[in-house]
């Protein structure tokens, strides 16, 4: 919660984002691990330096982050920003259409672009670009404010998206991913050289009991959701693989999560810990050529490459390729290079 995390001019005025009267059958409880609790997408961290930083009021005084939260106490959270508008803003930002119909569009989604608004994404979003440039896309139910949206990639991952433009549409696709028969494939490029040449890596996965920000696997099965991932080695570089992943189910953060499970973090992916030499040597000048390709690809090497689904109208079964983005093919180009002449 520090200044500089909103993003936003200097001003010494605060406004209230969040105002809690503490039920009167509370028990004794530390004001972090309270918030934590009823403060949607907000880490511990975050909660506790907000304190620090004085953002954090208990009856219109400053505490510390280990306050014990008491029955009747009068919580406030003031920001130096005023609490954002559930309203969707249209904005004037290009899209890489591949396709499109009456139904339907397939857009290739840039690294970077985070696909509906939420928490520290209020604008400059997929769907803020969809709302200017399509009037009237349907949403489905339960999932208001993300229109002709019916599933996501992550903010760092590129690739392909399919957006519903009619009701027909949104059904229709809808049906398809809940029953797992649209077929998607991605590109990853992963620390190690997995033993086999292709596997299918079938672990539940959900969010960490240690960290909410992280999708953990639970191989005994006793939390999470069921998540299925089949996977193929395309190319083994030495310390690093290409691997084609084709999703069966679509949790958050599947393939970073599950390869990450298998021993083989995605390159690059700093929450999954492949931001760091995982294989091979640590002398300089390695470490060098590793480093240089962070920089070209500063976020995890994931593509969302191919798409492929039943027509909502015509029933006839299409296919969607896209081009590897260029700082991936870059790095790509950098590994193949480096094993060949060293």
């Amino acid at each position: 919660m520090k200044n500089e995390d909103f993003n936003t001019e200097e001003s010494d005025e605060l406004f209230e984002h969040h105002n809690i009267l503490v039920d009167p059958n509370q028990a004794l409880l530390r004001i972090d691990k309270f918030l934590l609790d009823r403060l949607p997408n907000v880490t511990r961290n975050k909660i506790q330096q907000g304190i620090k930083d004085g953002f954090v009021r208990v009856n219109d005084k400053n505490v510390k982050p280990n306050y014990k939260v008491r029955p009747q106490d009068q919580i406030s959270v003031v920001l130096p920003e005023p609490p954002r508008e559930t309203e969707l803003i249209p904005q004037d930002i290009p899209l890489d259409i591949i396709f499109e119909d009456k139904h339907l569009l397939i857009v290739n989604k840039p690294a970077g672009m985070v696909v509906h608004p939420g928490f520290n994404n209020w604008d400059g979003t997929l769907v803020n670009a969809l709302i200017f440039h399509f009037k009237n896309l349907p949403e489905m139910e339960g999932n208001e404010g993300r229109p002709g949206l019916v599933h996501r990639i992550d903010k760092d991952t590129s690739g392909l998206l399919v957006i519903a433009k009619s009701e027909l549409a949104i059904n229709k696709l809808a049906m398809q991913f809940f029953d797992h028969s649209i077929e998607r494939k991605y590109l990853a490029m992963v620390w190690g050289e997995p033993t086999e040449d292709e596997g299918t890596i079938d672990v539940n996965l959900g969010r960490s009991l240690k960290d909410r920000r992280i999708t953990a696997p639970f191989p005994d099965g006793d939390f999470g959701k069921p998540a299925i991932t089949h996977y193929k080695v395309i190319k083994r570089l030495r310390y690093v693989s290409l691997v084609e992943c084709q999703l069966e189910t679509g949790r958050t953060h599947q393939i970073r999560a599950h390869m990450k499970y298998i021993g083989h973090p995605l390159f690059g992916d700093k929450t999954y810990g492949g931001d760091r030499v995982v294989q091979g040597t640590q002398f300089s000048k390695y470490k060098s050529f590793v480093d240089n390709c962070f920089k070209i690809l500063p976020r995890q090497a994931l593509h969302a490459k191919t798409l492929g689904f039943v027509h909502p109208e015509t029933q006839e079964k299409i296919n969607f390729d896209s081009p590897i983005a260029e700082d991936f093919q870059t790095v790509i180009e950098k590994w193949e290079h480096y094993v060949q002449f060293t």
